[in-house]
C-alpha cells in the first residue's frame, strides 16, 4: 500500500515527487518518460534559474533531481503508463499500468498533461509526415532552404519558427485570431527575422498537393478570401488535448475534456485525487505554472495525510 500514486513525469509531476519524497510519503512515480511536452522544444527560456536549455536538457534536468531522491520513500516506475484506475470499497485505489502491474494507494495525484491537437481541415490526413509536422526539433532539418508555414499563433507557434529560421528559406506563422497568443516579446523577436512574417485571421481550409505537400489554401477571415500559400512543410501548432482518459469515468472534467480543480489545493472532484500541470482546467499552460500546481497538491495531500 502507498500513500500516494503520481501519474506523469512532466513539470507537476516531477516538482511532487520531489516534495513527496522529502516528506517521506511512501510514494510510487509512474511515468513514460521525464520532462513533459517541452522536451521537444530547441531552446526554453522562462525557467526559473536558467536562462536557455533545450527540451531534451530541460528533461534530463528534471529526471535527474527526481532521481536523486528516489529511496525508500520513492519508487519511480518509467518506461510505464498508468492504464486505469479504480477506486476501492474502502476507499483507497488500484492503479493499473499497460504491463499489467496494479498498485494501491490511498492517494492519487493526476500529472499526465497532453498531446498534441491535429490540424483537421481537407488533406491534412492524407499528407501527415508527408509535409506535415507536428514535431519542428525532429523535423526542422528535413525542409532546409525551402518554404514553410507554422500554424498557430501561441508561444509554441512562434517557438517552432524561431527553430525554422536556421533551415527554412521562408517561414508564414498563420494565426487563426487578430491577436496572437504568444509573449509579446517572443512575436518580437520571431519577426525581427526577415525570413519570417505573420499572418492574423487566417483560417487554413485545405491542404494540397501530390505525393507530397506543395501548398495550402487559408481562409482571410476579414475578406472571406481564399488565398493559396506555396510551401513544402506545414508545422501544427494548435493547441493540446487532455491525457485524461484514465479518470473521465470518475472525476468531473469540463467541456474540452480538463480536469475541474480547486485552484486553492488541486483538488478533484473526487476525495483523494488530486491533479495538477496541463490535464487540468487551469488557464496558463507553463512549465513553471505547472510545476507550482504539483508542489501545492504535494502540501495539501501531505497536510490530509497528517489528519488522518
Amino acid at each position: 500500500m502507498y500513500d500516494l500514486a503520481i501519474i506523469g513525469g512532466g513539470p507537476a509531476g516531477a516538482s511532487a515527487g520531489i516534495y513527496a519524497a522529502r516528506k517521506k510519503l511512501k510514494t510510487v512515480f509512474i511515468t513514460k518518460d521525464f520532462g513533459g511536452q517541452s522536451i521537444v522544444a530547441s531552446d526554453i527560456q522562462n525557467w526559473l534559474g536558467t536562462e536557455s536549455v533545450s527540451g531534451k536538457d530541460f528533461g534530463k534536468m528534471v529526471e535527474n533531481h527526481v532521481r536523486s531522491y528516489s529511496n525508500e520513500s520513492l519508487k519511480i516506475e518509467e518506461g510505464r503508463y498508468a492504464e486505469s484506475l479504480k477506486q476501492t470499497t474502502d476507499n483507497t485505489f488500484i492503479l493499473k499500468t499497460d504491463d499489467g502491474k496494479e498498485y494501491e494507494s490511498r492517494a492519487i495525484l493526476i500529472c499526465t498533461g497532453g498531446r498534441r491537437r491535429k490540424l483537421n481541415v481537407a488533406g491534412s490526413e492524407k499528407f501527415e509526415n508527408k509535409g506535415i509536422t507536428y514535431c519542428a526539433t525532429c523535423d526542422a532539418p528535413m525542409f532546409s532552404g525551402q518554404k514553410v508555414a507554422v500554424v498557430g499563433g501561441g508561444n509554441a507557434g512562434f517557438g517552432t519558427a524561431s527553430q525554422l529560421t536556421s533551415y527554412a528559406k521562408e517561414i508564414t506563422i498563420l494565426n487563426n485570431s487578430d491577436k496572437f497568443m504568444a509573449d509579446p516579446l517572443r512575436v518580437e523577436e520571431v519577426l525581427r527575422d526577415p525570413k519570417v512574417k505573420a499572418l492574423n485571421n487566417a483560417d487554413v481550409k485545405e491542404i494540397k498537393g501530390d505525393k507530397m505537400v506543395s501548398a495550402l489554401i487559408y481562409e482571410n477571415k476579414e475578406t472571406g478570401e481564399l488565398c493559396e500559400l506555396d510551401v513544402t512543410g506545414i508545422f501544427v501548432e494548435i493547441g493540446m488535448i487532455p491525457a485524461t482518459d484514465i479518470v473521465k469515468k470518475i472525476v468531473e472534467l469540463d467541456d474540452r475534456g480538463y480536469i475541474i480543480v480547486n485552484h486553492k489545493n488541486q483538488k478533484t472532484s473526487v476525495q483523494g485525487i488530486w491533479a495538477a500541470g496541463d490535464c487540468t482546467d487551469s488557464p496558463y499552460k507553463q512549465n513553471i505554472i505547472a510545476a507550482g500546481a504539483g508542489a501545492t497538491a504535494l502540501e495539501d495531500i501531505y497536510y490530509e495525510m497528517k489528519l488522518s
